[in-house]
Parts: structure tokens; C-alpha cells; sequence
């Protein structure tokens, strides 16, 4: 095996690790109220640093499937890191317009504070499928 497939392997567990671990803290922050700011700027900061984790690793995934020559792990992995980018776009200042509209007591801020916190964690999973289906349908 040659050391760039080395390099793959090394970086594709990251991945998985990097976005189940996320996954595993993030479904228990559900049973906070989410109702005071620090909850909000918690959750918000759990996500900016799993988003920031994401793009590192599925880029370094990307690279090093690039390097061994798989292109089309490759460019999934790019995707995922794209998709990192994106969310991280979205979601953040999401999550601080509704921690802000929490501090001023609007009514919809909790529950869509929530809302979004709980899309965050399906699209996590989401992801987690797809890298665990593509290395099944790749060892085949």
C-alpha cells in the first residue's frame, strides 16, 4: 500500500471520527432549554468548531484520496468540505440571530433556535451515512 492510500486511510478515520463525535455531543446539548444566551453561544460554539473540524479533515480526505489517485473519493471528500463551508455560512450567524432575539425575549427565538439546532444534527448524519455507504460501495 502505498504511503498516499497510507495517508487516505489515516484522514478518512479522522473524518469519521471528527463527524461522530460531533454527532455524539451535539444530540445530547438538545435537552438544554436553550432559552438564555449562554446556551445559545455553547451550541453555536459547538458547531463553529465541528464545521471548522470538518472542513480541515474532509480536505486533508480529499488531498490524500486526490494524491493516491482515487478522484472520485476525492471529490466527494471536496464536497464534504464545501458542505462544511457552506454550513458554516448558514448556520452560525442563524444560531447568533436567534441567541441574540433569545437575550431580547422574542418568543420564536427558542424554537427556532432549536429547529435549527436539530437540522444541524440531520444534515451531520446525513453526512455520516454517506462517507460510511461510500467506503461499503468502494470496498466492494
Amino acid at each position: 500500500m502505498s504511503a498516499a492510500m497510507f495517508a487516505a486511510l489515516f484522514f478518512t478515520v479522522a473524518l469519521l471520527v471528527t463527524t461522530a463525535y460531533f454527532i455524539m455531543g451535539s444530540i445530547p446539548l438538545l435537552v438544554l432549554k436553550h432559552d438564555t444566551p449562554l446556551d445559545a453561544r455553547f451550541v453555536r460554539g459547538f458547531f463553529n468548531i465541528y464545521y471548522v473540524a470538518a472542513f480541515i479533515t474532509a480536505s486533508a480526505t480529499a488531498v490524500s484520496f486526490a494524491s493516491a489517485g482515487r478522484l472520485g473519493i476525492a471529490a466527494g471528500a471536496a464536497a464534504l468540505a464545501a458542505i462544511a463551508v457552506v454550513l458554516r455560512k448558514k448556520v452560525i450567524p442563524k444560531m447568533d440571530a436567534l441567541g441574540t432575539q433569545i437575550q431580547s425575549n422574542y418568543m420564536d427565538a427558542i424554537p427556532g433556535f432549536r429547529r435549527t439546532h436539530v437540522v444541524a444534527i440531520l444534515i451531520n448524519i446525513a453526512q455520516l451515512v454517506a462517507i460510511v455507504w461510500t467506503l461499503i460501495a468502494v470496498g466492494r
